[in-house]
């Protein structure tokens, strides 16, 4: 119980400092709401102006503002967008659902396909196979996201044909109407580019421990008693090397988000990432802080179920912490 009280504790005070952090560094930026809002040729006059100033609340001290917000999103109101007109909650909702199955099914697929690809690696160290998966890892391991992007984008979906060329939906048509295939053939392409970056860092990482097991006196031991290397592998490698795996697949949750941020805008996919890059460009505070507080959410409770898992996956660990008490 005191655990749990203090992750929610824990959880509260980074939510706390992260919106802090980002009031302020909104505040340092030039972006003028307003004039962002109204665009360059607006006509409007300095009455009207005015008045959008005083309706958004930018009249007040900087500190009144975030204290007003703060007392609002306690309550469960994160006030309504400059840009959008809309409240803040419902424009995150529809759009974090948008995003969380996107990074869920890249999650997954880096995952388990740099697991399995790194322990191939380690199997067949020094052979052309873990050579062919070095590099291909270390090229995708150094691509930037958004070029990567707009390759797949060209060659799958305007080359091939294979896949929408972008949007989360197909366009002009109402939600009632939207398959859940429709939604899945236009997540396929997005969620492919995510999870064959995200495979680099675990296949790397699963073939260095692995190769480290493999070299250990336990293994040499075995392999005198006529084990063979994959039955040593199934029996005793996966569980030397599971508990590092996890800990990198779930420490890259918050890269993950990044990636998902500049992929969702090439692919025009409806997701925070969408939302992000419009809320920080015109300055739309109230969109920009809630979006943050969701993601911060996002890695924080991406860590804490690494840490649930972990004795599950190592009974070391559980006993370790009954010692503790």
């Amino acid at each position: 119980m005191k655990k749990i009280i203090w992750q929610i504790a824990k959880l509260f005070f980074l939510l706390f400092a992260i919106s802090i952090i980002t009031f302020l560094l909104m505040k340092l930026t030039p972006i003028d709401p307003v004039s962002s809002y109204l665009g360059a040729d607006s006509n409007v006059t300095q009455e009207q102006y005015d008045y959008l100033v005083k309706v958004w609340g930018l009249d007040q001290p900087s500190i009144v503002q975030y204290f007003n917000w703060i007392k609002g999103a306690l309550t469960g109101n994160m006030g309504d967008s400059f840009i959008y007109n809309k409240p803040v909650s419902e424009l995150i909702s529809k759009a974090a659902s948008n995003t969380f199955m996107l990074m869920l099914t890249s999650w997954l697929l880096s995952g388990i396909i740099g697991f399995i690809l790194g322990i191939v690696a380690a199997a067949y160290h020094g052979r052309v196979i873990d050579q062919i998966i070095q590099k291909i890892s270390y090229l995708f391991a150094s691509m930037p996201t958004f070029w990567f992007a707009i390759l797949m984008l060209m060659f799958f979906a305007v080359k091939l044909g294979w896949f929408p060329v972008g949007m989360s939906a197909p366009i002009g048509v109402i939600d009632k109407d939207i398959s859940l295939w429709d939604r899945i053939h236009h997540m396929i392409l997005p969620a492919m580019t995510l999870s064959i970056l995200g495979i680099s860092k675990i296949a790397l990482h699963t073939r260095e421990k692995l190769i480290d097991v493999l070299n250990s006196e336990y293994f040499l031991y075995s392999k005198v008693n006529g084990e063979k290397l994959w039955e040593f592998i199934r029996k005793h490698g996966i569980r030397n090397i599971l508990l590092p795996a996890v800990t990198i697949q779930f420490a890259s949750i918050s890269e993950l988000f990044g990636g998902s941020v500049l992929v969702e805008n090439v692919f025009s996919y409806a997701g925070l990432g969408n939302i992000t890059k419009i809320a920080g460009v015109k300055g739309d505070m109230p969109l920009l802080l809630a979006i943050t507080l969701v993601s911060a959410i996002f890695v924080f409770v991406g860590n804490l179920c690494a840490n649930i898992l972990y004795p599950i996956i190592d009974p070391r660990i559980r006993e370790g912490m009954y010692n503790d008490r």
